[in-house]
């Protein structure tokens, strides 16, 4: 299983939000290159950035911050947050972005993203999949659509996306652990995906609890920040 760390960004500061909401915004870094540096000498791998301005703009903001951590670590990024456009992506893609995070364009415009799958191939793009009561959350979650989370993923599915981050924004940024049975449930009506858990994860036991229901990825954030689960249990567990 993946581990993936995440960097959320607002004002090219390193923040964590709790459940979505903007006005639980709390500042851990000043410079989220530093912190994607320590991540690989760890020994990961991955990384989840997240342009939480650009979520909330609806267009690509912080890609200084890709750009930095892509030009300064060896790391393979996946993008997301605000891309609306072809200069959107063209922009990311070329700042050091290896995959980017389809969320709302992959609601409000579907053709959009068809046409990047055509242009790009469908394994540079995982489909975002934040999900309240089973239903599709758009701008930076802050709009709930009238989606359901199955639906949408057998949609792109078909359209041959097949990694897909699933947040249950119910239970993100709250330490409380992952939404496990969701993704069980997922992956039973869909066992072809590369499902990457996000959200709740508090533990290496949560971590060992995801690899064990079959999870492709699973995203780290506010625990390591809030020092719930250090960077040397990382790498153990990656090295078990």
């Amino acid at each position: 299983m993946r581990l993936i760390p995440a960097i959320d960004i607002i004002d090219g500061q390193c923040v964590r939000l709790s459940q979505g909401s903007y006005d639980t915004k709390k500042v851990y870094e000043k410079d989220p290159t530093e912190v994607a540096k320590r991540f690989e000498d760890s020994g990961i791998k991955y990384l989840h950035l997240v342009d939480l301005d650009g979520a909330k703009k609806g267009q690509i903001t912080n890609w200084k911050v890709l750009e930095s951590i892509a030009n300064n670590t060896d790391l393979i990024i996946d993008f997301g947050g605000g891309i609306k456009t072809n200069e959107d992506i063209e922009i990311a893609f070329n700042a050091g972005a290896s995959q980017i995070t389809c969320g709302s364009i992959a609601v409000k415009n579907p053709q959009q993203v068809l046409d990047w799958i055509a242009k790009y191939g469908a394994d540079k793009l995982i489909l975002g999949a934040d999900v309240k009561d089973k239903m599709i959350a758009t701008g930076g979650w802050i709009e709930t659509s009238t989606i359901q989370l199955d639906d949408h993923i057998a949609t792109y599915l078909k359209q041959g996306i097949k990694s897909v981050i699933c947040t249950d924004i119910a239970t993100d940024g709250m330490l409380q652990g992952p939404n496990l049975s969701l993704y069980k449930e997922l992956l039973s009506t869909f066992p072809e995906l590369k499902l990457i858990a996000s959200g709740g994860v508090s533990s290496i036991e949560d971590l060992k609890k995801l690899k064990a229901a079959g999870q492709f990825g699973a995203i780290i954030g506010k625990a390591i920040y809030e020092n719930k689960i250090s960077l040397k249990e990382l790498t153990d567990f990656n090295n078990a």
